[in-house]
């Protein structure tokens, strides 16, 4: 793979509140495909769009998005001077599956069950894993790496996705430890993770994940993600 062709950022963006995020009981009425934002997630993803399009000052970018509703309704209040034809609608970006209808009792007692044997590895019923979500993630920057291979790769990448994906995608490609990533929290509403390029052509993160668990101590390796 040609190093020099890779972006000199990729912007990873959480979307902004949604109405599962104030009422968790919409998961039984509505698929969680189609829940969207609230007005104070909307207004998250203004603020946050001022932020990207200032750190982009102009450059052109390509933008990837999670197929559901509040991530496409995130990717449009951001404002991003982004072509249509440069916005990429990819699946393997979605949330992860925790079921279809979902009962708010029966996924609180899947969350208490999944804090005892550990967020990476623990399946909700009918749903995915953590790690289910990894290895479709996995592909997707196997995809994505292929774009970086031309000149005509793009020098800005952003990412419209989850706090989950977000966490799983930077533990992919900064082969970070299942105890780490555990140990860390999601990002917050329309927050933003910045991968930045170095001189060496490989990335660090402008800022770590915060940690809910301190205790756990990263390696070197992984210490060595973030600037």
């Amino acid at each position: 793979m040609s190093l020099e062709h890779r972006p000199d950022r990729i912007i990873l963006v959480r979307h902004g509140e949604s109405e599962a995020n104030v009422d968790d009981t919409i998961y039984e009425r509505v698929p969680d495909h189609r829940i969207g934002l609230t007005r104070k997630g909307f207004e998250q993803a203004r603020i946050a769009g001022a932020r990207i399009r200032e750190v982009l000052d102009g450059a052109p970018a390509e933008v990837y998005v999670s197929p559901y509703l509040r991530t496409r309704q995130t990717l449009e209040a951001l404002e991003l001077p982004v072509a249509d034809r440069d916005v990429r609608v990819e699946p393997r970006l979605r949330e992860q599956d925790w079921a279809n209808f979902q009962d708010p009792a029966d996924i609180a007692a899947e969350k208490e069950l999944r804090d005892r044997y550990g967020h990476f590895f623990y399946r909700f019923t009918h749903g995915e894993s953590g790690a289910d979500v990894y290895d479709r993630v996995s592909t997707f920057l196997e995809s994505m790496h292929r774009n970086f291979e031309t000149p005509a790769a793009p020098r800005n990448v952003v990412v419209v996705t989850h706090g989950l994906t977000m966490r799983l995608f930077c533990m992919r490609w900064f082969h970070w430890s299942v105890e780490y990533f555990e140990s860390l929290d999601n990002p917050g509403n329309a927050a933003s993770v910045v991968l930045r390029k170095q001189a060496d052509h490989h990335y660090r993160l402008e800022q770590p994940f915060t940690q809910w668990d301190p205790g756990v101590v990263p390696t070197e390796r992984e210490r060595s993600s973030w600037l």
